[in-house]
């Protein structure tokens, strides 16, 4: 996933959040709004419950690959993926 196609500042991540749209599922948490540039962008968030920064670390990598096979960039949203500890 190219850094363009990204959502990386804190106040981008806030907005969205704001908005209220969401979709909750036991493995993460959707949110999205209309895009605010030319072109949608992806924005993944992996919390402290989940593990040390090494294995966030791995699972954002990881899902940022499947990010990158699904998501095919001509959407209207801007989206926002909270990753959920499964116990």
């Amino acid at each position: 996933m190219k850094k363009r196609d990204r959502i990386l500042k804190n106040r981008e991540f806030s907005s969205i959040i704001s908005q209220r749209r969401i979709v909750k599922t036991p493995s993460y948490i959707l949110y999205w709004q209309p895009k605010a540039q030319d072109h949608p962008r992806v924005g993944i968030s992996v919390g402290k419950k989940l593990g040390n920064a090494v294995h966030r670390n791995l699972v954002k990598r990881q899902v940022r690959s499947m990010v990158d096979c699904i998501f095919q960039f001509d959407e209207d949203y801007d989206t926002i993926l909270i990753i959920r500890p499964v116990y």
